[in-house]
């Protein structure tokens, strides 16, 4: 059962083969996903990558789990670890090439050896029917929310999953985790969301704070990076090159014309190797 570990800002994904795992069809199951990911009885990690799995449209395909054993429709940092998987694997013979996921095709461009990766993430919607977002259909833009003893102005997108973009004057971890949860479980969001919070440094910096669905707080998220950066440049904050800062480190987007995004971030190897059958003896 051979597993491979990667990091992308401190977001680190276990990268699962399905030749590797001939019984697992067609997919791990919540409970293995839940033990592999565990930091105490498993490998440990922010969720699973499911691949490469066969595509009608792109040369791969790709499922995510996260570590509760939901499934993701999008990841901007493990599209980047999967695509230095690939490279690293000799899968993939030119830099350039195409990943399908639940939340849509991307592209991926290998630079520096698979240390650099930038990915066409696709295009940011604020429609409400599109993230999905409860009530009349619109533009999600400078609404209330009431959670616990605050209430926040939120924004919300989509990149293929969804996202609430929270703009404050300041920001910290501890915001993340004590009103994370809440506004990921809302009403208002029908199928969950992702959660940040943005402080706008200037025209070319943006700093988020992240909880991120089915895995919590999070050191760096490259579809929230997306999000975020959409968001902030809709709102007229900043310009379309942006540099987002998070607790990892450091991702850079490019915002097209119609909203679409370019991802570029670093990749990093952590490890690889088996894992043995008694760590599915415990569950949790």
């Amino acid at each position: 059962m051979r597993f491979h570990k990667y990091h992308a800002l401190g977001n680190d994904y276990i990268v699962l083969n399905p030749t590797d795992f001939p019984t697992w069809k067609p997919a791990p199951t919540v409970e293995q996903i839940r033990v592999v990911c565990h930091r105490n009885f498993g490998v440990g990690s922010d969720g699973i990558l499911w691949g490469p799995l066969p595509s009608k449209q792109s040369e791969f395909g790709l499922r995510i789990f996260n570590p509760d054993g939901s499934e993701a429709e999008k990841s901007g940092n493990g599209l980047r670890i999967f695509s230095r998987f690939l490279w690293d694997q000799g899968l993939v013979k030119q830099p350039t090439f195409t990943i399908e996921t639940p939340g849509g095709h991307v592209q991926s461009v290998i630079k520096e050896s698979g240390r650099l990766i930038t990915v066409a993430m696709g295009r940011v919607t604020f429609q409400s029917d599109k993230i999905p977002v409860i009530g009349a259909p619109r533009e999600v833009l400078n609404e209330k929310i009431h959670i616990l003893d605050r209430e926040f102005t939120f924004c919300a997108a989509s990149i293929g999953n969804p996202h609430c973009v929270i703009p404050l004057p300041e920001i910290s971890a501890e915001m993340a985790h004590r009103y994370g949860p809440h506004l990921e479980t809302h009403a208002n969001f029908p199928r969950k969301i992702n959660v940040q919070f943005l402080k706008v440094r200037d025209r070319q910096n943006i700093q988020i704070e992240i909880w991120e669905r089915g895995a919590g707080y999070t050191l760096a998220s490259g579809s929230s990076s997306s999000a975020s950066a959409a968001v902030a440049h809709k709102l007229g904050l900043v310009d379309r090159n942006v540099t987002v800062h998070m607790p990892g480190g450091q991702i850079g987007i490019e915002i097209g014309e119609d909203f679409s995004i370019m991802m570029t971030g670093t990749v990093n190897k952590v490890a690889e190797g088996t894992m043995h059958p008694d760590l599915f003896a415990v569950k949790v």
